[in-house]
Parts: structure tokens; C-alpha cells; sequence
């Protein structure tokens, strides 16, 4: 079946890509703010036997990340950083909710590996970045938990799980770790991005990777198909 919606997203999130790299800022205010609204659309529109509650769910972590999103356009200011922080927070705790419906549960192996990544950001940033580390710390905790979650081998018992991963195959359900997985190298590249970047050039080419790895673990993520 053709999927128009996410294929508007593709493109939507090529455009700010792009404009990030290229520092056009006009061209994410043009694009970023419809990414999510274009997944949101195909979950909305799409008779894909998601139960309703489920649907809502996935439809207020979307809304959730369109407001994230429209913050981090201006990611060198800490007040939106912090503000875009706390609504990625809702979002991971919306997909948290739909995977533990799902079967997800934390293994303590996977959890572990979060847990390490966790705590060596906190150190980073409460060392480099004082200012945002608090916050940003509280979101890393919802974005750890709902990675353990969709990394869980029972989430998608047809999948091969190698070292805390589901490996993706032709279960929408087996690409939601790897998706997980790409939120957090987004993220982490966050933290890097304003304790390392110093020239023009080396933060907009670290905001592209962030944007890119975003868009794609969005894409695994929201896919309607993955949570029935």
C-alpha cells in the first residue's frame, strides 16, 4: 500500500537536513515543524488495525516531538534546549507505554548498556555543561528506559537479538531497537555537539548527523505497523 505521508517525511526531513548543514535556517522553519505532522498523518489516516488507545498514544508522542522539534531549530540556546528536552521526554514516555503493551520488559544485560551510557553523559555534561545538565539528565532517564524497552528480545520474538539489539527484518516490530538506537546517537551527539563544537562549520555539520539519525529513528519508530 502506498504510504504518501511518510514519503512527504523523507522529504521533509531532507530539506532540513540540508538547510542545517548549509546554516539556511529558513529552510528548517519551512520544513522541520511538518516532519512529524506527516507521520502523525499516516498513523491518523491509515487502517492499519492499530487499537485506538494505542493510536492516541502514538499520535501525542508525535505531537509531543513536533514541539521538541520546533525548539531545537535554535539548538545554541539552553531555555529551548531544556523546553525541547521536556517534550522529547513525553514522547519517550509515550513510546515506553506502547512497547510495555507491547511485551516489552527491561533485561538486565540491555539495561546495563543503557544504564553505563547514561551515567558517562551525566558525568560529561555536569562536568562540561552544568547549566543543562540537570534536565538533560532527567530526559536521558525516559530516553534510556524506552531504548531498554524496544530492545527487548520478547517485543519482536521472531528477531535475531545480538548484544542488546534486535537485529531488523520484515517485522516492523524488530526495527523499533534499532530505531531506539539511532534516538540515542542523535541525542548523544546533542551533548557532544555543545560541549565540543566550537567552529560554525563543525556544528552545522554535527546538526546534520543529529537531524539525520533523528529522522531516521522517527521513521522505525512511528511506523504504525510496529505497535499493533
Amino acid at each position: 500500500m502506498p504510504r504518501p505521508f511518510r514519503a512527504a517525511f523523507v522529504g521533509a526531513a531532507a530539506v532540513t537536513v540540508f538547510g542545517a548543514v548549509t546554516g539556511r535556517d529558513k529552510l528548517q522553519w519551512a520544513a522541520k515543524p511538518f516532519m512529524m505532522p506527516l507521520l502523525a498523518a499516516d498513523v491518523a489516516l491509515n487502517d492499519d488495525g492499530l487499537e485506538s488507545a494505542d493510536r492516541t498514544v502514538l499520535l501525542g508522542a508525535l505531537a509531543a516531538a513536533t514541539v521538541g522539534d520546533i525548539l531545537l531549530i535554535e539548538p545554541d540556546n539552553d531555555r529551548r534546549l531544556i523546553a525541547g528536552a521536556s517534550s522529547f521526554a513525553v514522547m519517550q514516555t509515550g513510546y515506553s507505554w506502547l512497547w510495555w503493551r507491547r511485551g516489552g520488559r527491561p533485561q538486565p544485560a540491555i539495561a546495563g548498556q543503557r544504564l553505563v551510557a547514561w551515567l558517562g553523559a551525566a558525568v560529561l555534561m555536569r562536568a562540561k555543561a552544568p547549566a543543562v545538565a540537570l534536565p538533560l539528565t532527567v530526559y536521558g532517564a525516559t530516553l534510556g528506559t524506552a531504548a531498554t524497552l524496544a530492545s527487548d528480545p520478547g517485543i519482536a520474538p521472531g528477531a535475531k537479538n545480538i548484544a542488546g539489539l534486535n537485529i531488523p527484518g520484515s517485522d516492523p516490530r524488530s526495527r523499533l531497537g534499532l530505531g531506539a538506537l539511532l534516538f540515542t546517537v542523535s541525542d548523544g551527539l546533542i551533548v557532544l555537539r555543545k560541549i565540543f563544537a566550537r567552529s560554525d562549520r563543525s556544528r552545522r555539520v554535527t546538526e546534520g548527523f543529529i537531524l539525520g539519525t533523528y529522522a531516521a529513528a522517527q521513521y522505525l519508530l512511528a511506523d504504525p505497523r510496529a505497535h499493533r
